[in-house]
């Protein structure tokens, strides 16, 4: 009975065995298409929709104007009453006013209506 069992072994042993004239097959290639599968979702969930925000927020900080009403990055609220290259003058009392970094200025308020 064990000399069955042990002839059987060595029978599945050599048919699942593989060849000695096929080449040994690379890992890497076999995952090649999961690692690119990998990278582009990790570019449709992260990257791009972080480069559509930045895209939106550099829109955001070229058109701002005087008059517009804007929150900071550190919470404060005022008014745009000054504008250069890289700095903002917001009014946030009266006769007081603060200069801020234009890239500080993290959402531009809706205009109030002043029919209201």
């Amino acid at each position: 009975m064990w000399l069955f069992l042990i002839a059987q072994a060595q029978v599945f042993a050599q048919e699942t065995a593989p060849a000695a004239d096929q080449p040994a097959t690379n890992p890497f290639a076999s995952m090649l298409p999961m690692i690119i599968a990998f990278f582009a979702i990790m570019y449709f969930l992260m990257i791009r929709p972080q480069q559509k925000r930045e895209r939106e927020r550099q829109a955001m900080l070229s058109s701002l104007s005087k008059g517009d009403n804007v929150v900071t990055t550190g919470g404060v609220c005022g008014n745009v009453v000054g504008l250069s290259e890289d700095r903002v003058v917001l009014r946030v009392d009266d006769d007081v006013t603060m200069e801020f970094v234009r890239g500080a200025v993290a959402q531009v308020l809706p205009k109030e209506d002043k029919n209201k």
